[in-house]
């Protein structure tokens, strides 16, 4: 007998959002998740990204929350600023017919601004791990009020080295709260913060239903940081996407991609979790319709975007873990359709490849970056098939003088060489200037805690003031918590400038 969520027994007010939201029958993480959340037991999830494990903990939040009671009743930490809006919009949905407020807050927004916010009650705070501490530390952030805290991808959050401020931030929760735990892998660590930090705590496991589409073509290139964006261009040229998606690590590199793409003359715009609501939607209804044809996101602004018809998709930018690859990839070969999947990868970030390989199980094979002859000659050849279907199927009579015209006063094989010219897309010239990202790490050599790049927890500044962070680690280029400096001024080498033609 399939579960549903009236069998639950959620409130009314529950209910109307589920069903708004469009939910029919809970994922097998929420069926197991949400009758034990209700029933006020510590749980720890293992689960990937795709399950639906946001709902999973959200519902029987949303639930236990008195909304006539003004105090910060739960907190949800999540690793980065991307996931904060994330899981906080999610909530806001969930919460909606319930009347709960969610405030997200993070690293890189203005605190002054967030103080002003928390003065107005909120019952939810999804937050970073640094921005939350600050907060507690200035004493505009108390919980004592608080049933609930929620760690979302604890084994990121350890990663990215912010295992002593979690220990924190829950040393300053009261002690006969509801803890829930959800992390895609149990490292060590993460299993000794379940020790210390929870009772008796049930364990579900869910494994994602599949790991790649069968009918979706997948390649790796290798290139170099600064060459990127000439192969990506090539690539475009050669390959004439119908719908293609860019993905990029930062809103940051969002904004350039999709701005860089515009100068070179294609029809390209980005989305990320900075863009209001109805600015995505006016972007994605552009590109569903065909008036945009490339289309540059975030992975978080991305996810569950349902678009058909997306032939190619572009990893601008190495996945930061195999589920992230296996939800960008998706995004094509729907409905029994082909795709195509390319993923750009640094010399340093070729373990990265393997490791999506053995955790996928299926192989990328190596794509030879295309060069600029190759991309001129892929428009001339689209040129004249062009050509050829004019010639099969349409009437050319009312041109014939003109053509004879130019027959007798040129060259013939000059005259075809010049209409070729003329209506071939030739690569452009113009400059383009993208922040170089530092590259990403496998994981597989850091089993045991954070990544090999990441610096001590004194290095970063943690929000409000100050001199902001000189350095980004390997897994800082999430547009993570306490990362201060966007627009290019990290210190990764700054702006290059770049030409189409500099590298074949």
């Amino acid at each position: 007998m399939t579960l549903t969520f009236q069998d639950l027994g959620l409130s009314t007010s529950l209910m109307e959002s589920i069903s708004k939201m469009g939910f029919e029958e809970p994922s097998p993480i929420q069926a197991q998740t949400i009758p034990l959340g209700l029933q006020k037991k510590d749980v720890i999830g293992q689960a990937q990204t795709g399950t639906g494990k946001t709902a999973a903990f959200g519902i029987p939040l949303i639930e236990k929350i008195d909304v006539k009671n003004n105090n910060i009743q739960a907190v949800v930490v999540a690793p980065t600023r991307e996931l904060a809006i994330q899981v906080s919009e999610e909530l806001y949905k969930i919460g909606y017919h319930k009347r709960s407020r969610v405030l997200p807050i993070y690293g890189g927004q203005d605190i002054n601004r967030q103080i002003r916010s928390l003065k107005k009650n909120p019952h939810i705070i999804v937050g970073t791990p640094g921005r939350l501490l600050d907060h507690i530390n200035r004493k505009t952030l108390r919980l004592s009020g608080v049933h609930t805290i929620v760690l979302d991808e604890a084994d990121e959050m350890l990663n990215m080295g912010f295992i002593e401020d979690i220990e924190s931030i829950l040393s300053n929760v009261p002690e006969d709260r509801q803890t829930l735990l959800f992390s895609a892998t149990m490292p060590d660590p993460i299993r000794r913060i379940a020790e210390k930090f929870m009772k008796d705590p049930e364990l579900v496991k869910v494994k994602a239903k599949e790991m790649t589409v069968p009918n979706i073509t997948q390649y790796y290139l290798e290139t170099h940081e600064r060459k990127k964006f000439d192969v990506l261009t090539r690539l475009l040229d050669i390959q004439s996407p119908e719908l293609a998606i860019v993905f990029g690590r930062t809103k940051r590199r969002v904004d350039e991609l999709s701005e860089a793409l515009t100068l070179r003359g294609y029809t390209a715009e980005g989305i990320h979790g900075d863009l209001t609501q109805a600015k995505r939607m006016s972007t994605l209804r552009k590109f569903k319709e065909g008036a945009i044809e490339v289309l540059v996101a975030t992975d978080v602004a991305a996810r569950g975007l349902d678009i058909s018809g997306v032939t190619h998709v572009y990893n601008f930018d190495v996945p930061q873990d195999p589920e992230s690859y296996v939800h960008r990839i998706g995004r094509t070969g729907r409905a029994g359709k082909t795709g195509m999947a390319m993923t750009f990868v640094t010399p340093r970030e070729l373990d990265i490849v393997k490791n999506i390989e053995r955790t996928t199980k299926r192989k990328m094979d190596r794509m030879k970056p295309p060069t600029v002859d190759e991309a001129i000659e892929s428009q001339q050849q689209m040129t004249v098939e062009k050509i050829r279907s004019i010639i099969e199927g349409e009437n050319l009579s009312f041109y014939k003088r003109t053509a004879e015209e130019l027959l007798e006063e040129f060259d013939a094989q000059d005259v075809v060489a010049a209409a070729i010219k003329f209506m071939t897309k030739e690569p452009t010239a113009v400059e383009v200037k993208l922040t170089e990202e530092a590259p990403l790490y496998s994981r597989s050599k850091n089993k045991g805690g954070r990544s090999s790049g990441n610096r001590r927890k004194g290095d970063y500044n943690r929000g409000g003031g100050g001199g902001g962070q000189k350095n980004r680690s390997s897994y800082g280029n999430r547009d993570r918590d306490r990362d201060r400096d966007r627009g290019g001024k990290s210190g990764q080498g700054g702006n290059n400038k770049r030409r189409y033609s500099n590298s074949k």
